[in-house]
């Protein structure tokens, strides 16, 4: 009967010690699952705007200067997935840079930029006589561009360059959380912002809580100037 017993004790070891080994293993998977999402993706994602934004750059240089007293070039017409300019706000950290492309799908957006809404509303560009101009990036992952979204304040700075002009915005109100099927807060006149005429808006989006997507965070910010780019791309003062 002792013999059986141990026997029984000798089985009941093994099977929990497969069980641990099991619950070990699940538990190694998961954790580089989430580096992998959380890190490794910011990685590529990084890499891959970086090495954009600078061929964006690159052909900026090489484009013709635009005489002065010459009649203005038309706008130019982006297709998806387009690199635009660069989104600066520098509450978000000294020297924040996203590139932006047109687009939200997650294509677009897992490709560490922020992307410039189409659907359901088609986002107003920074030089059209009014409108939103309405981005969305990660929070989380893939570049996490909008990380630190929410240290970004009322009064507060945002920037749009693009190749000819900085387009210099202040922010006039946020939005700690709402639905994530709010899609007014990307209206031409924001839902929720205050605003109650047409204007020259930029809206900042993205997910909230942080590393979840259960709802979305809003920014709001209205045109207060554009300045020309001179031949050395000297910023604005709020970037300075």
């Amino acid at each position: 009967m002792a013999r059986a017993l141990r026997r029984r004790r000798g089985r009941g070891s093994v099977l929990l010690g497969v069980v641990g080994e099991l619950l070990i293993t699940a538990g190694v998977v998961l954790a580089l699952f989430v580096a992998y999402s959380l890190w490794w993706t910011d990685v590529l994602a990084d890499h891959r705007a970086g090495r954009a934004g600078g061929d964006l750059r690159r052909e900026w240089a090489s484009a013709a200067p635009q005489t002065p007293g010459t009649p203005a070039s038309p706008p130019p017409v982006y297709a998806a997935g387009d690199g635009l300019g660069f989104l600066h706000v520098p509450a978000m950290g000294k020297g924040d840079q996203t590139l932006i492309r047109l687009g939200t799908t997650p294509e677009v957006l897992n490709e560490g930029v922020a992307g410039v809404y189409q659907d359901p509303y088609q986002a107003a560009m920074p030089w059209a006589p009014e409108g939103n101009f309405a981005l969305a990036a990660h929070r989380d992952g893939h570049g996490a561009r909008f990380h630190d979204l929410d240290k970004v304040a009322k009064g507060d700075a945002i920037v749009v360059e693009t190749r000819d002009s900085w387009y210099v915005y202040r922010v006039d109100a946020t939005l700690p959380q709402t639905s994530r099927y709010d899609t007014g807060i990307i209206a031409p006149v924001p839902a929720e912002s205050g605003y109650d005429r047409p204007g020259r808006y930029i809206t900042l989006t993205t997910c909230t809580p942080v590393y979840t997507s259960r709802y979305r965070m809003a920014v709001w910010g209205s045109l207060v100037r554009v300045d020309p780019v001179d031949a050395k791309r000297t910023p604005p003062p709020e970037l300075r």
